[in-house]
């Protein structure tokens, strides 16, 4: 049942007077639930209860979070469909996107929980004492990963699951010890709301302090700047428009005490095909870069809007084939009017620029909502010299940039802003003639991918889920994966303490049996 309230830690709450609704893309009207902006007072009680569960949560072992984490993933499957109905009357996804993206928020949930349960990741690290060093001593010092504080969580539109309630950043949050308050994405609260009496199911039931989450509502920009300057705010979790991500960043850097900002922008993810690979599979390319292109209307925060060439007749052939299969493929339900219209302005400014041109679009009729995709074609000096075509536009559009050579795609590679991930399709044979454009590559994006598609991120610790600003805030941190931990947490020394006060990760005998880092070697031995 949805009440539309917030969840001021475990109690509902509407003592506010703004209101608003969802809307349902695919059926084009408003869902029937209304939903009640929080007040500043819900706000002020809702910082300081989570600020207070922190004095207790930050305490609690790695298991008994690991306990809380598997329970929450539990609660999030014991809602069954009515969860799923919920979430495509909100977004306008099929249920087969319902049921994947469930999938990888729950995989994601077991995945810090069985992090938390072997507990190696506080990279705990002992240098043990040296009385007798000449011509001075060395103190003991044992320093560990110590978590920072309340959280906000930004629910992203795009993934109503997998970045949003209990996704990514409030997952690693909470594995971090850190309670989190969650500004739940205005086009999905419900199903929101659904997913947060989950996560407070769960941590009733393993008896985790009152606070240790909330979720909060509204429509506005109001809610999220209160809670972005509240002073017992210690970090920000952002998945969405570069716009929205720098306006918290700033806020964030005007406070009295700074705090971090985590942000995952834009990023138009550039494809670089080179000849070789085109003159030997360019039909293949063209039809997995259509289903690309196409993949959720869009709406993924990898969609290839860029793509990159050397002018020739490999490229020529590349372009008619890419050019076909676009126009085979069926138009998707974009998440919200609004987006579609922000993605069909953003596409006729593109295409207003001079030197553009249009090489393909779907040409039957689309249903209301429904994104109708484009590719788009300009010569690369015309590109170098306008700003305007490497802006991101969510939605299903791809402009094909024809180089007259390989220096002028490196000078467009090297002016590139920053990009969650690039991609080189190539025999293998080419890449030892490319040195200088996979180097030019690395500079600008946080995963670059060989023969393949940007558009899929898989959950592993092996993933980087950032780049250079503004694909994130801070190129050093994964939103995806277990290392996504990292953002919340700080490094912290303990000197000469008595051993039975020392964190059990810390302490001589190494009762957990974790990794550490003992006199600079990694071991799992007592000191």
């Amino acid at each position: 049942m949805i009440t539309g309230k917030n969840y001021v830690g475990s109690t509902l709450k509407a003592a506010g007077e703004k209101t608003f609704k969802t809307f349902n893309p695919q059926l084009d009207k408003e869902n029937p639930w209304v939903f009640t902006e929080a007040t500043p007072e819900e706000i002020e009680e809702t910082v300081t209860l989570a600020n207070r569960a922190f004095g207790t949560y930050r305490n609690c072992s790695g298991l008994e979070k690991a306990v809380f984490l598997n329970a929450i993933a539990d609660e999030v499957l014991a809602l069954g469909d009515n969860l799923l109905v919920q979430y495509c009357s909100e977004s306008g996804f099929p249920m087969g996107r319902a049921e994947g993206e469930r999938g990888r928020m729950v995989g994601q949930l077991r995945a810090f929980a069985q992090m938390l349960a072997e507990g190696s990741w506080v990279q705990a690290t002992i240098d043990t004492a040296l009385p007798d060093r000449l011509p001075a001593p060395k103190e003991d010092l044992r320093k560990i990963l110590v978590p920072l504080g309340p959280v906000v969580v930004f629910g992203s539109s795009n993934f109503p699951f997998a970045f949003s309630t209990a996704g990514g950043d409030t997952a690693s949050a909470l594995a971090a010890g850190c309670p989190v308050i969650v500004k739940s994405h205005s086009m999905h609260v419900g199903t929101g709301e659904m997913v947060a009496s989950a996560i407070l199911k769960a941590a009733q039931k393993t008896n985790m302090p009152e606070g240790v989450f909330s979720n909060l509502v509204g429509g506005g920009t109001t809610l999220g700047a209160s809670l972005v300057k509240h002073p017992l705010v210690k970090a920000v979790g952002f998945t969405g428009s570069i716009r929205a991500g720098r306006a918290l960043f700033d806020l964030a850097s005007q406070r009295p005490e700074p705090i971090p900002v985590f942000a995952e922008m834009g990023s138009i993810n550039p494809v670089v095909f080179l000849p070789e690979a085109l003159k030997t599979n360019s039909q293949k390319w063209a039809t997995a870069y259509a289903g690309s292109i196409t993949l959720g209307a869009g709406q993924f925060c990898t969609n290839p809007g860029l793509l990159i060439g050397i002018k020739g007749a490999e490229l020529n052939q590349f372009s008619l084939e890419l050019a076909e299969a676009i126009e085979k493929i069926a138009p998707f339900c974009m998440l919200h009017p609004s987006m579609k219209d922000s993605f069909e302005e953003g596409a006729a400014t593109m295409v207003a620029q001079s030197g553009v041109s249009k090489i393909a679009e779907y040409k039957g009729e689309a249903a209301p909502n429904y994104g109708v995709q484009k590719v788009l074609t300009v010569d690369g000096k015309t590109f170098l010299e306008n700003k305007t075509l490497s802006h991101e536009v969510f939605g299903p559009v791809s402009i094909l940039v024809q180089c007259d050579d390989e220096e002028e795609l490196l000078r467009i590679v090297s002016q590139l802003d920053g990009q969650l991930t690039g991609t080189i399709i190539g025999e293998a044979n080419e890449l030892k003639e490319y040195k200088e454009l996979i180097e030019g590559m690395q500079n600008r994006v946080g995963r670059l991918i060989f023969n393949g598609v940007p558009t899929g991120v898989e959950v592993c610790p092996s993933m980087i889920h950032g780049g250079p600003y503004p694909a994130s805030s801070d190129s050093r941190f994964t939103a995806v994966g277990i290392h996504a931990v990292y953002r919340w947490v700080r490094p912290f020394s303990y000197q000469n303490w008595p051993n039975e006060l020392l964190p059990v990760e810390l302490q001589d005998e190494n009762p957990l049996q974790i990794l550490r880092t003992l006199n600079n070697i990694q071991t799992k031995s007592k000191v």
